[in-house]
């Protein structure tokens, strides 16, 4: 069974991370295998959105497995896989492509948080643009208490999701928060019973999915591109993607679908 799996579900792009005797911990086979899986998955037009989740509800990711990433990263062990070769070959490249630290996927992406979101797996959570958390669930970076800092995003993405003072508790103090709490901090989009979290998650992606690619990934690009810029650089960017929409047989097929009164087909371009 994949450490990683992918499943296209009507346009929906189901991926799961399944290691659940290690609460979803990410090793050198995951990261790799989710690297692969995000770039696959932004060049599959069929796509429109991706459901991002772990199995099981104890866990969504319980961050790197330290175990056996730490000594390959030491240099203490050689690798024994092709996956921890290309780990040690490759880390930088795929630790930002794993846990989408960078601007250029630009499918909406909904977390499904079914239990531990922590270190790592806190980080992956952080490059979803929607999130569903079951009332269990729990999150923290507690990297500076082992003598580390988070280095998958965090330090850049938290203060300007959350705010500054929220993002400086998380990070500093290690504090574990919990689900009403991360969702009273704007952390998280909703909290649901354990049992609903996929449910709940999905509805949200379906939603999402009957809107126009184009019309999505331009509207996606255009938050991330300007998130810190001042405001006429931000309205710069706008008109840009906005230019690219309104050029788009979309942007002539939804005003006519909806004065005819009929669902939209929407072709991506």
């Amino acid at each position: 069974m994949s450490l990683v799996q992918v499943e296209n579900d009507g346009g929906v792009a189901v991926v799961k991370l399944n290691r659940p005797e290690k609460h979803n911990a990410l090793n050198a086979e995951m990261m790799v295998r989710l690297a692969e899986a995000w770039d696959q998955i932004a060049q599959d037009d069929s796509v429109r959105v991706v459901l991002l989740t772990g199995t099981g509800d104890r866990a969504f990711c319980a961050g790197a497995d330290l175990g056996s990433l730490a000594p390959l990263a030491t240099g203490a062990k050689a690798p024994d896989t092709a996956y921890e070769q290309r780990w040690v070959d490759e880390h930088q490249s795929l630790v930002d492509r794993a846990l989408l630290r960078h601007t250029d996927f630009l499918k909406p992406v909904v977390a499904g948080v079914n239990g531990l979101a922590v270190a790592a797996g806190f980080e992956l959570m952080l490059g979803a643009d929607i999130r569903v958390a079951s009332t269990a669930s729990t999150f923290q970076l507690s990297e500076v208490r082992h003598g580390l800092i988070p280095s998958g995003g965090s330090l850049a993405r938290l203060p300007r999701q959350i705010g500054w003072t929220n993002a400086m508790e998380i990070i500093l103090a290690a504090s574990v928060i919990e689900a009403d709490r991360a969702l009273t901090m704007g952390l998280i989009n909703r909290v649901v019973a354990p049992e609903d979290v996929r449910a709940t998650a999905r509805d949200l992606c379906d939603r999402i999915a009957e809107g126009a690619p184009l019309a999505l990934s331009k509207a996606k690009e255009a938050i991330l591109r300007s998130s810190g810029c001042d405001l006429p650089g931000a309205f710069q960017i706008e008109e840009e993607c906005q230019a690219v929409v309104m050029a788009s047989e979309d942007a002539r097929e939804g005003p006519r679908a909806f004065m005819e009164r009929r669902a939209p087909l929407f072709v991506g371009r």
